[in-house]
């Protein structure tokens, strides 16, 4: 439950949620990247199976099944035996997910490492993502999403999960940021940017960093109108900007945390964002 609770906190669950709430949580989901896919993997079971009206609570006796492991309409489709699932296996799954649901809403599938599914394996599974009933959801996870073929892939919806870290690690990351956007200097920002592309940082990780550098930002505007307690990092945004720029800045940190929820690729997305921020710093 501990890491049900700590990827609820994520940008990748707040984008479940909000599917969940609106009806439009994809039948086909792929976890990415090196954050915990097996909370990630439980916690969209419990949002597919969830009988609260805000879905997933982890409360209702369908999610607390799910975090125990014990739904009847949750399979995680293994093979023990061998290097790579069996075909059998997964004939199995596809077989089932004719047969309807036993107490939930729908039959989940999930493959908790794509690295051993083979090429034959996916294609026997392509049919049943891409046409299958209604109430069949899948969840894939993959360290890597191109372990998967393209033909999955494109009936999925991508979540990458960055690694975990620390409050006190984004906290510093999330101040550097945003005081280098402060201070005004063009090339350091660019620099900045681009080796945040270099490493290959997820969009996830993207989100937070621009959430909490949003953070210091509005507190720097409350400093600007008269507030009196603020960090340290607040205060000198407040010290170098416009009243104009924090706002604006605000404003484009929040833009670009959002697109961070679609499949956009990080140069793209880093790339929009420097051009924005030369226009308002």
């Amino acid at each position: 439950m501990e890491q049900l609770t700590a990827f609820a906190k994520t940008p990748a669950a707040a984008r479940i949620r909000e599917a969940a709430r609106c009806g439009a949580l994809s039948h086909a989901l792929i976890f990415s990247g090196s954050g915990d896919g097996l909370a990630a993997a439980r916690y969209a079971a419990c949002a597919y199976e969830c009988t609260a009206a805000e879905k997933p609570c982890l409360t209702c006796d369908n999610c607390r099944k799910v975090i125990a492991g014990i739904h009847p309409d949750v399979t995680f489709v293994r093979d023990d035996e061998h290097a790579e699932i069996a075909v059998d296996i997964v004939r199995a799954a596809r077989t089932d997910a004719f047969i309807r649901p036993n107490e939930g809403a729908r039959k989940v599938y999930i493959f908790d490492d794509c690295a051993r599914l083979n090429d034959k394996d996916q294609n026997v599974l392509l049919k049943i993502v891409e046409e299958g009933p209604a109430y069949a959801a899948f969840i894939f996870l993959a360290e890597n999403a191109s372990s998967l073929l393209q033909t999955i892939r494109s009936r999925c919806v991508e979540f990458q999960l960055a690694p975990r870290r620390d409050a006190g690690a984004d906290n510093s990351a999330a101040e550097e940021f945003a005081l280098l956007l402060a201070r005004g200097k063009a090339a350091e920002r660019a620099a900045y940017l681009t080796a945040l592309e270099q490493k290959k940082t997820a969009r996830d990780e993207l989100a937070l960093l621009f959430s909490a550098a949003r953070a210091l930002f509005v507190e720097a505007l409350a400093v600007s109108i008269g507030a009196d307690e603020a960090r340290a990092a607040a205060r000198e945004i407040t010290s170098r900007l416009t009243k104009q720029q924090i706002l604006g800045t605000i404003d484009i940190l929040d833009t670009y945390r959002k697109h961070c929820n679609y499949n956009v690729g990080v140069g793209p997305l880093l790339g929009g964002l420097a051009v924005e921020l030369e226009d308002i710093l």
